[in-house]
């Protein structure tokens, strides 16, 4: 299959944490279960991530028992939808900003490390850039 799939692990502001691609053929929870494998150990106060209904099977028990990390999935048939889904935008529109850099906007590059590093950098650029908007009184 081609084509690459983005995991991001973000905070309540929509600032990227942890990255972790894979290609088109990977499962969301395999991905999502990379994702913590790698993060995770940078973030011990980490309690909760809040997840859509993708990342389901082995996604929740894994970061749980492991990590002893909560994942609140939205599930359709659940009357906890609305809270899940309204956080949902927050990792969109970190995908959003990604997407404004040129060497984000497409799969341009080969390996998927690259990728992950491209993002970074940009949140870096993002993150130096809102920096230098404040001003000291």
């Amino acid at each position: 299959m081609n084509g690459r799939k983005r995991h991001l692990l973000v905070d309540s502001q929509g600032l990227v944490l942890g990255v972790h691609i894979t290609g088109a053929e990977v499962s969301d929870e395999h991905g999502g279960m990379y994702l913590l494998r790698k993060a995770a150990p940078s973030y011990p106060r980490l309690e909760k991530v809040w997840a859509d209904g993708a990342y389901r099977g082995l996604f929740a028990p894994y970061a749980w028992h492991i990590h002893g990390i909560l994942v609140e999935k939205s599930i359709q048939r659940n009357e906890r939808v609305h809270a899940v889904t309204s956080k949902r935008w927050v990792v969109e529109r970190t995908f959003a900003w990604l997407g404004r850099y040129r060497r984000l906007s497409k799969d341009y590059e080969y390996l998927c490390q690259t990728t992950e590093s491209w993002i970074y950098l940009a949140m870096s650029y993002l993150l130096v850039k809102r920096l230098g908007r404040i001003r000291a009184f």
